[in-house]
C-alpha cells in the first residue's frame, strides 16, 4: 500500500505543547544517487493542476472575528503600518471530500503599497498565525500581503462563534490539497489580491513548520490552472528537521532549542533543485518571549529574554523574497557551535565567558551582552493568572508550554557591566556600532532598528 502521510493531529499538538517533530526527509549520502520520490496516497505521481476553490464575500460577521495574530511588538502593530484584515470561506473538494476553510488576508489598506510578495501559512493547531506575528513589522513596512489559510479543525473557532463559524469544515488528509488550493486561488486574479501577485512564499513556526514539511512532496506536483509553480519559496521557522531537497529555495531558521536537540545536516547551497540556507541565530527561543500575549504577565520562574525574536524570523523571510524574487541568493551564515557536552556548561552548544553562544548569525544582544540568553525556562507554581485564552484555558498546563518553549535572561550585575563597558555611554555606543555592522552584513533590518536601540537605552549600570 502506499504511505498515506497526513498532518499531525492535534492531540500531538497538546502533548507537546507547540513544538511538534515533522516528518523529515534526509539526503542520501554522496555517491548514493537521489532520493526517489515515495508513492503518497492523494498525491499525483506527475504535475497536475489544482481547481481553484470558491471565495466568499469578506466576512464581517455576525459577531467577532477571531484573532488568530494577537501578539504585536509594540508600537509595530497593524494599525501603525495602516494594514487592513479580512476574512474569506474558502469551500471546494479536497481527497474527494467537500471543505470550507478561513482564509485571511493582511494588507495594505492602500492598495498601492502592495509590493506582490507574498507571505503564506498554514494557521498553527494553537490558533495563532505564528509566522505572520514573527515577522509582522518587516512585512508590513515592506508593503507586503500576509495570507492566513486554516487547515486543522476549526473546533476552535466554532467554540469562540458558532453563528459565524459554523460552515466550516475541514478533516484529515485534505490539508496538502487545501494549501495548494488556497494557494493557487491567492496566485490567481480570481483572488483577494486580484491580477497583482509576483511570488509567494510559505512559511511556518513549529507545528506549521511540519505542517509545511509535510506539504512539500504535494509542492513538487501540484500546480496552478496554468501549470505554475503554486510556491516560489519556503521558510519553516523553530524547526529542526533535515529538509529534503526541492525545486524551489528554502531558508531553515532553527532557535536555541532546536540547536540543543536536533541539529540539521543538510549544508547551503545555491545549486538548482538545492537551494537552501540554514539561518541559526544565537539567542533566539523557540517562541517570541517579549510580546507573546501568552507570557504576560511573565508565568515563569525566570526573567523573560528581551531578545526581539521577530527581527530575526524576518531576517530569513527578508533573503527569502530576494531569492525567489531577484534572484539574489541570500549571505550564508556560520553554524552554532556544539560541543556536545552538558557536563561543563549544562548546554551541548559551546558557550562564550558570558554563558552566551558561540557561533552562528549574531545580534547585539550577544556580542555587546548585558545577560545571559538561553533556553528553557519553567512555570511558577500556582499558575499566575494571564489574560490569554490559551493560558487561562488550559491553566498550569499551558503555562508549563509556554515556558518550556520560551528563552530566559540571567542580567549581569551592574559591577560587571561596569568592567565591561565603563559606562553606559561606551555601551550604548558599542552597542550601536555592532548593530551598524549587522545591518552591513544583512543580520539586521532597519526597520527593527529604533526598537533595538530603545532596549539598549533603558540598561542602567
Amino acid at each position: 500500500m502506499p504511505t498515506r502521510i497526513r498532518s499531525v493531529p492535534a492531540a500531538a499538538a497538546v502533548l507537546t505543547g507547540l513544538c511538534i517533530a515533522a516528518t523529515t526527509f534526509s539526503q542520501p549520502p554522496a555517491g548514493f544517487g537521489p532520493r526517489p520520490e515515495p508513492e503518497i496516497e492523494g498525491i499525483p505521481r506527475t504535475p497536475t493542476a489544482v481547481a481553484l476553490p470558491t471565495l466568499s464575500v469578506a466576512v464581517t460577521g455576525p459577531g467577532a472575528m477571531f484573532d488568530s495574530a494577537p501578539s504585536q511588538a509594540q508600537s509595530l502593530d497593524p494599525a501603525h503600518f495602516g494594514y487592513k484584515t479580512t476574512e474569506y470561506f474558502a469551500s471546494g473538494t479536497a481527497d474527494g471530500k467537500p471543505f470550507a476553510t478561513r482564509v485571511v488576508i493582511r494588507q495594505p489598506s492602500d492598495d498601492g503599497r502592495f509590493s506582490g510578495l507574498v507571505l503564506a501559512e498554514s494557521m498553527h493547531v494553537s490558533g495563532a498565525a505564528h509566522a505572520f506575528e514573527f515577522t509582522a513589522a518587516y512585512v508590513m513596512d515592506s508593503g507586503h500581503a500576509a495570507v492566513e489559510i486554516l487547515t486543522t479543525s476549526p473546533q476552535q473557532f466554532v467554540d469562540f462563534n458558532a453563528k459565524r463559524y459554523a460552515r466550516l469544515k475541514i478533516e484529515d488528509g485534505q490539508q496538502n490539497e487545501i494549501i495548494a488550493q488556497v494557494g493557487a486561488l491567492v496566485k490567481s486574479d480570481r483572488g483577494p489580491l486580484g491580477a497583482n501577485v509576483r511570488k509567494m512564499v510559505l512559511a511556518g513556526t513549529s507545528m506549521s513548520s511540519g505542517t509545511l514539511i509535510n506539504y512539500l512532496p504535494a509542492h513538487m506536483v501540484f500546480r496552478t490552472p496554468e501549470m505554475q509553480r503554486i510556491y516560489d519559496g519556503f521558510l519553516p521557522t523553530s524547526i529542526g528537521a533535515t529538509i529534503r531537497e526541492i525545486d524551489a529555495p528554502l531558508i531553515e531558521v532553527p532557535t536555541l532549542h532546536e540547536v540543543e536537540t536536533n541539529v540539521p545536516r543538510r549544508q547551503d547551497s545555491d545549486e538548482p533543485g538545492q537551494q537552501f540556507r540554514l539561518y541559526e541565530v544565537a539567542g533566539i527561543g523557540h517562541v517570541d518571549s517579549r510580546d507573546n500575549v501568552r507570557l504576560i504577565p511573565n508565568p515563569c520562574t525566570k526573567a523573560l529574554s528581551p531578545v526581539l525574536t521577530q527581527a530575526y524570523f524576518a531576517v530569513g523571510l527578508h533573503h527569502l523574497f530576494r531569492w525567489v524574487d531577484q534572484d539574489i541568493a541570500p549571505p550564508r551564515a556560520a553554524r552554532v557551535l556544539l560541543d556536545r557536552d552538558v557536563s561543563n556548561d549544562g548546554s551541548q552548544m559551546v558557550l562564550d565567558v558570558h554563558g552566551n553562544p558561540v557561533g552562528g548569525i549574531r545580534t547585539p544582544w550577544v556580542d555587546v551582552p548585558v545577560a545571559k540568553y538561553a533556553a528553557v525556562n519553567t512555570a511558577v507554581e500556582p499558575v499566575i493568572a494571564n489574560p490569554s485564552a490559551y493560558v487561562a484555558t488550559n491553566g498550569l498546563q499551558g503555562a508549563q508550554i509556554m515556558c518550556r518553549l520560551s528563552a530566559w535572561q540571567e542580567p549581569f550585575a551592574a559591577e560587571k557591566l561596569r568592567e565591561l563597558y565603563g559606562s553606559k555611554g561606551d555601551y550604548l555606543r558599542k552597542f550601536e556600532a555592532r548593530l551598524d555592522e549587522l545591518e552591513q552584513q544583512g543580520w539586521s533590518l532597519p526597520v527593527y532598528r529604533a526598537t533595538l536601540l530603545a532596549d539598549a537605552a533603558k540598561v542602567e549600570f
